[in-house]
């Protein structure tokens, strides 16, 4: 696209100077200080802007989203209900739930924002077709009222009404649109490519450095074309580390730039793993970085923690978004609620499970507080009922006498 090098004066809010603004303004360009231009699409080539990126939407998307139904303390699927399979399942004719909860959330983790057009038949949900960002306007009227503008794959635009949008709002400086982290870190997101750009540079020049080739006669443009040809073939380029290098016409050499240690930039880099993932409020070692320091121990504990500070918020604004937005008054009051089921996630390691699942039986004198069926749900087996689905009384309570009668063996017969 050619840019032509017009200018203007700008506006007191800051409007567009020139052409190559006009380019970024159309495009989602946004310049940086480090000289590199983030959008939101050359921000996923950060491979630690993927990694944050992908670790919450594949949260999102891995665990369990159904509709439930609250009957008094009780609760269960509501399989019956059309909406279940539209969330649980199949939200469209080309679309699993897994591929749409990971789609929206790629968009609302980079841009604040995720909408998707509910498509209503005779007031039942029949299918979610999610849309780009930037397919997608939101305005706020004067009752306060959004009303949300999309835009077809064939270019038509039109207006609907906010009960015919599911919105995904990150976090929120005006509660009508989540803010844009890209834009907001695009300094470290710059610094990051920047930096990633000046390393490549250097390995492709064989990691040597730049310097000053100086002779003592005047060169013609001729003498100096065919010089330049024998310094690109015999000094640069990976191919060219470690050679001797050989001067003639009382040629000297001067380096005028640091080494890539001198520069720091792998120090750097690191660091900016660690900026972005603040941003983006990931743990460093979730994208696969972590210092001497983690052990698996800490290691462990940070995985948990991942699904309690990063994931868990995100849970539960999509939980309420889709109560408000996918359910009726109607059917919130008859007990409908939209979950996510992250216990999997919380497992932590066979023993931890065990001593847990223990205590919560009973074991040590605590009153138990699950059934032997509600922990094998957990562990995704099937209920056993009987007096597996009663709570079992306490064991190895101090000053208990057994029963006349008992002999001290166990009760429990091999299945």
């Amino acid at each position: 696209m050619k840019l032509w090098p017009f200018s203007r004066k700008s506006n007191e809010d800051g409007s567009i100077r020139h052409s190559l603004d006009l380019f970024r303004l159309l495009y989602g360009w946004m310049a940086t200080k480090s000289g590199a231009s983030v959008s939101h699409k050359s921000a996923l080539e950060v491979s630690v802007v993927l990694a944050c990126a992908r670790v919450i939407s594949e949260g999102i998307a891995q665990v369990p989203f159904k509709l439930y139904r609250a009957d008094g303390e009780k609760m269960a699927p509501a399989t019956d209900h059309p909406l279940y399979s539209i969330l649980h399942r199949r939200p469209n004719s080309w679309m699993t739930s897994f591929d749409l909860r990971e789609t929206m959330a790629l968009h609302a983790v980079l841009t604040g924002d995720a909408v998707s057009f509910v498509n209503r038949v005779r007031g039942e949900v029949r299918e979610i077709i999610p849309f780009a960002p930037a397919n997608v306007t939101i305005k706020q009227e004067n009752d306060y009222r959004l009303t949300y503008r999309l835009q077809a794959p064939n270019g038509q635009s039109q207006d609907f009404p906010q009960e015919a949008i599911w919105h995904w709002r990150g976090p929120s400086w005006d509660g009508v649109c989540g803010m844009d982290v890209v834009k907001l870190a695009r300094e470290s997101i710059g610094l990051a490519m920047a930096t990633e750009e000046s390393q490549a540079r250097m390995t492709k020049s064989g990691a040597s450095m730049s310097g000053l080739y100086s002779v003592e006669d005047k060169l013609n443009p001729d003498q100096y074309k065919a010089l330049r040809e024998w310094i690109d073939k015999n000094f640069d380029g990976p191919q060219n580390v470690g050679r001797t290098k050989l001067l003639d016409r009382g040629a000297k050499y001067t380096p005028t730039s640091m080494t890539a240690v001198d520069a720091q930039l792998l120090e750097t880099r690191k660091q900016q793993v660690e900026e972005i993932c603040r941003a983006f409020r990931v743990m460093p070692i979730m994208v696969g970085y972590s210092d001497k320091t983690a052990t698996y121990a800490s290691a462990e504990s940070m995985f948990l923690a991942h699904v309690v500070h990063t994931l868990a918020p995100w849970y539960t604004r999509i939980e309420q978004s889709g109560e408000c937005q996918l359910l009726t008054e109607r059917e919130r009051e008859q007990g409908y609620f939209i979950k996510f089921n992250a216990a999997g996630l919380m497992r932590g390691s066979h023993k931890d499970r065990a001593e847990y699942y223990a205590k919560a039986l009973g074991a040590g004198g605590a009153p138990g507080w699950m059934t032997q069926d509600e922990i094998r749900a957990l562990e995704e087996l099937n209920p056993m009922g009987g007096e597996a689905a009663v709570l079992p009384k306490p064991t190895n309570v101090a000053g208990d006498k057994p029963k006349e009668g008992d002999d001290g063996e166990s009760d429990l017969q091999p299945a």
